[in-house]
């Protein structure tokens, strides 16, 4: 016995709409992997001013032609830092599966046949056609909608809070290499100078004119100076390398830096107000506010599960006599034992924890920004002092090389003063980035700009 669908036009036209909807399906389209080769230059890499988020990034002039600025480099990293990048993907995942949850449930389509072993009797194909839907998705498509969007709403301002502290790694970063630079420059000078009494003292040495006892300060400034230039230039190289990663250049990329570091100077009651208004500002409590929110849509969700799933179908069949029949079918999951009660439980529990981490987040945040701000008191007092120090060590040092070339100073005398002012030159080198560092950080904290005393730019 045959089966003709052309006898059953609803049945054709059903199959013919779905056909249709599956010509609508989305389609596969490779894409292959990358190098992952970074920039050869900065020159290279677009920074779009409308996706930076901060002010002072998105108004500034982008021109790496004449060497990148601390503003220039906090743009490049917004714009190209391959873990943004990442974070970003996260987002576009988590809009999908926004969209993914409010799209309502597809209904499921049944069709079956019987065919009789025997034909005595008149007996003819039956067959059954039915579609149901589950109205319990139905009835939790809102929750689940709402929990997606505080999702990503959350993602995004993730993505926010990472950015602003790519463009804090930046200036620190910045401030970085410089001071690096500036102290390798200092030891490299150093050697340069060291050279002639080295010589010396080496000449004298081998004349039999000192003893190893005597001219073991001699020997041993230069080898200090030399271990103290080789260890300071691993720490360079580590920090350039750092930065490049963070721009997304290769690692032979020049990095050309001009310009002072970043610097911020807020007062008590800048502190205070930037405080005051912290929960509606910065993009990490904001993000957690959001995860809140989508625990609370999950917590509803939860309940409204506990009560029964029904399922409503129609159906439409033919027995094996040929009488036609249609009607209905209700399904219904008795809560008996389960009721979802674990699920809820959970819930309850997830949503408690995650309002501790806001509270805790809020406490860690005044103790930071109490510690960062005295700090910054305890450091430019310190820094104060240092350079007047410093100042006078280098006084004193360039007195005693003139005394010394014209053999009015011994040379462990002239070491020995050569050495401190190194140690206060390095030491003031090294307090200025502490305290740069301790700035940026306590903005970075607070998310506020608008304190800044001093914007740096190119010269």
């Amino acid at each position: 016995m045959t089966f003709d669908v052309r006898s059953r036009p609803s049945i054709r036209a059903t199959l013919l709409a779905t056909a249709t909807l599956l010509c609508g399906c989305a389609t596969y389209h490779p894409l292959p992997l990358g190098k992952g080769e970074g920039a050869a230059s900065a020159a290279q890499l677009s920074v779009p001013a409308s996706a930076m988020p901060l002010p002072e990034l998105a108004t500034h002039r982008f021109d790496p032609a004449d060497g990148l600025d601390v503003t220039e480099v906090a743009m490049l990293a917004v714009a190209n830092s391959p873990d943004l990048k990442l974070q970003r993907d996260a987002l576009g995942i988590a809009r999908a599966q926004a969209f993914a949850a409010g799209l309502l449930p597809d209904p499921q389509l049944s069709f079956g046949e019987d065919f009789p072993q025997d034909s005595g009797d008149g007996a003819t194909t039956a067959y059954n056609f039915g579609i149901s839907e589950d109205v319990s998705a139905l009835l939790l498509r809102s929750s689940r909608r709402h929990e997606a969007n505080a999702q990503a709403e959350q993602v995004n301002l993730d993505l926010l809070w990472a950015e602003w502290q790519t463009i804090a790694q930046a200036r620190l970063l910045f401030d970085q290499v410089q001071s690096l630079r500036a102290q390798q420059t200092e030891l490299d000078a150093e050697q340069q100078a060291l050279a002639p009494v080295d010589k010396a003292v080496q000449a004298a040495l081998n004349a039999g004119n000192l003893d190893y006892d005597g001219a073991s300060a001699g020997l041993n400034a230069m080898a200090d100076a030399r271990q103290r230039a080789a260890d300071n230039a691993v720490a360079l190289h580590q920090a350039e390398s750092d930065l490049h990663q963070l721009l997304g250049l290769a690692p032979g990329a020049p990095l050309d830096l001009v310009g002072a570091p970043y610097h911020a100077d807020p007062d008590a009651a800048q502190l205070q107000a930037a405080l005051a208004d912290l929960p509606r500002r910065r993009p990490d409590l904001l993000a957690l506010q959001a995860g809140y929110r989508a625990q609370e849509a999950r917590l509803r969700g939860a309940i409204l599960a506990q009560f029964p799933a029904i399922t409503l179908g129609l159906d439409h069949a033919r027995d094996n006599t040929g009488i036609k029949s249609s009607g209905f079918s209700l399904g219904i999951t008795l809560p008996l034992f389960d009721r979802n009660r674990g699920n809820i439980a959970i819930e309850k529990a997830t949503r408690q924890q995650l309002k501790d981490d806001y509270a805790a987040r809020l406490l860690a945040t005044r103790n930071d920004m109490q510690r960062l701000a005295a700090d910054l008191q305890t450091l430019d007092a310190r820094q104060a002092t240092q350079v007047a120090h410093a100042r006078r060590l280098d006084a004193a040092r360039s007195a005693a090389e003139r005394a010394w070339r014209q053999g009015l100073l011994d040379w462990p005398t002239y070491l020995s003063i050569r050495s401190n002012a190194l140690a206060a030159d390095t030491d003031l080198i090294a307090l200025k980035q502490a305290r740069s560092t301790a700035a940026i950080a306590l903005e970075a904290l607070l998310g506020r700009t608008d304190f800044v005393m001093q914007r740096t730019s190119k010269p």
